[in-house]
């Protein structure tokens, strides 16, 4: 990808300069649960490798998901072929489909509502075709549960420790969340999401490396990175993590999809567009420590201060 494109495409999540957790949802305008990028191949390729060899990590499910996933299949997979019909494909005889993935030259026969026609759980399976995370949470009891989901390129997160979780419980650990209320204002907010109204969010981390797979188990791995940061190599090392998450409430289970592509930027290639590199600058140096602490900046934060600085000094910006 040529490197105006890529800024041009990248989800940059910042309009103040002032940070500060909030329901940063809005509608969405084109209802396309999942975006297909120039690293398609790359990042699909690096899932199904995950997947391989770390199945429990990466795909957990509760037994009473099933009619859930099949609507999840479907709603993707229909998705697929609509926004992209040059590279998917999806013919439907009866409950007889056919999907084509003409990126990967694969094709599949499978029965709607037989899992056994599948390689894998249908949630799985879809998993296996998009750059998402794909999360399913179910309704009960006046609350959202995670009781499946595909999640290959986490941020800090764990699956399996999460799994059968309700929505306060996987929020917890996010310091001032509950109480400052954003927990309980946000699962309202969720659980009046309705049918053919998605929505989308963007959430956003600052990461020492370009590793996709942050998981929770795996922190040993790239987390020592954040003591290696400095204001010489803080540029090209140090990236940007976006997460566009989309919200659909699915009309026959009445669980929700939610859809998570991330997206990464060095600061190197973020300085490059003045805006954006003053306006970072200013959120950084401004940000809590409690929220420092939680996304695991305290580390790097005056390395990367004194990098966006030197550059907009550079520049004549400040």
């Amino acid at each position: 990808m040529h490197l105006a494109s890529e800024l041009e495409s990248f989800p940059y999540p910042f309009k103040e300069v002032v940070y500060r957790y909030s329901n940063n949802s809005t509608p969405l305008d084109l209802f396309n649960s999942v975006e297909i990028t120039p690293h398609y191949k790359e990042e699909i390729k690096l899932r199904r490798q995950l997947l391989e060899h770390h199945p429990e990590r990466c795909y957990q499910s509760l037994p009473h998901t099933l009619n859930g996933q099949w609507e999840i299949l479907e709603l993707v997979m229909d998705h697929l072929a609509t926004y992209y019909p040059e590279k998917f494909n999806l013919d439907k005889n009866c409950k007889k489909w056919t999907f084509e993935n003409k990126i990967l030259q694969e094709k599949h026969d499978f029965i709607v509502g037989d899992v056994t026609t599948l390689p894998c759980q249908p949630l799985d399976f879809i998993g296996r075709h998009v750059q998402e995370d794909i999360i399913f949470m179910m309704q009960r009891d006046g609350d959202l549960y995670l009781d499946a989901g595909q999640l290959c390129f986490p941020a800090n997160w764990s699956l399996a420790f999460d799994l059968g979780m309700s929505f306060r419980e996987i929020h917890k650990p996010i310091p001032g969340f509950k109480e400052g209320g954003l927990d309980g204002r946000i699962l309202q907010f969720l659980l009046q999401l309705e049918a053919g109204y998605p929505w989308w969010r963007k959430n956003w981390s600052l990461m020492a490396g370009n590793c996709l797979d942050t998981s929770l188990e795996t922190f040993d791995v790239w987390g020592k990175g954040r003591k290696e940061v400095t204001k010489e190599n803080a540029g090209e090392f140090v990236h940007l993590r976006v997460e566009v998450q989309k919200l659909f409430r699915l009309p026959r289970s009445g669980g929700i999809l939610f859809t998570i592509h991330t997206h990464l930027l060095s600061l190197e290639k973020l300085t490059l567009k003045s805006e954006w590199a003053e306006q970072f600058y200013q959120i950084i140096r401004e940000l809590p420590p409690h929220i420092v602490d939680y996304k695991g900046l305290s580390l790097f934060k005056d390395a990367v201060i004194d990098y966006l600085k030197e550059q907009l000094t550079n520049r004549g910006v400040s």
